[in-house]
């Protein structure tokens, strides 16, 4: 594994969805009040850096009339009205002064938002990734900032997902095709 070296000019924390709504409902490998604190030290070290960090959440009108509505085998479980703070960032987290703060309606955080154009106009071209669900969410944007030539940090201590098997086949046969997948502590390191 090679060492990493950071460089907070170019370099961007994308933190996806960690949200009232969803950091209480992750299941493993971890929960979701263990990758919130990883994400908190990853938050403070690059402010401290003056780095560029992105919190992304989902949500989506009343009506839901803006979610994705394909037919599906398997939907996700979201019936009933949500909970009027279902969608706000925890508060540990932020946002603070200087935070992006994106609003997606589907899994990925690209598709359908201003985080390219962001990203690219304060110069980034890595992102250290995390956050829930690592296999939806994550690798979603994962996906598409691979495609659209971002490097990428994966925090494999800062994601969890609805089960830990979903979030261990990510880890272990995607996100090393997409990137490196590194620790917290690996990455404040190589921020220092």
């Amino acid at each position: 594994m090679s060492t990493l070296s950071i460089d907070s000019k170019t370099t961007a924390l994308v933190l996806i969805d960690l949200q009232h709504g969803i950091v209480g409902r992750a299941g493993g490998p971890r929960p979701g009040g263990e990758v919130v604190r990883n994400a908190v030290r990853l938050a403070d070290k690059f402010r401290e850096r003056r780095a560029t960090i992105a919190l992304v959440r989902v949500s989506f009108a009343a009506d839901r009339k803006d979610a994705v509505n394909s037919q599906v085998d398997a939907p996700m479980p979201m019936s009933g009205p949500l909970p009027s703070n279902w969608s706000e960032i925890v508060p540990e987290l932020g946002p603070r002064e200087g935070d992006l703060v994106i609003t997606k309606h589907q899994w990925g955080a690209f598709y359908g938002t201003d985080l390219d154009l962001h990203l690219r106009r304060r110069g980034v071209r890595t992102i250290v990734l995390a956050g829930i669900s690592t296999n939806f969410g994550v690798e979603s944007t994962a996906r598409d900032a691979f495609e659209r030539a971002y490097q990428l940090v994966f925090v494999e201590d800062a994601m969890t997902s609805i089960t830990a098997d979903g979030h261990a086949f990510v880890i272990q046969n995607i996100f090393p095709r997409l990137g490196l997948v590194r620790s917290t502590d690996a990455v404040l390191e190589g921020l220092a």
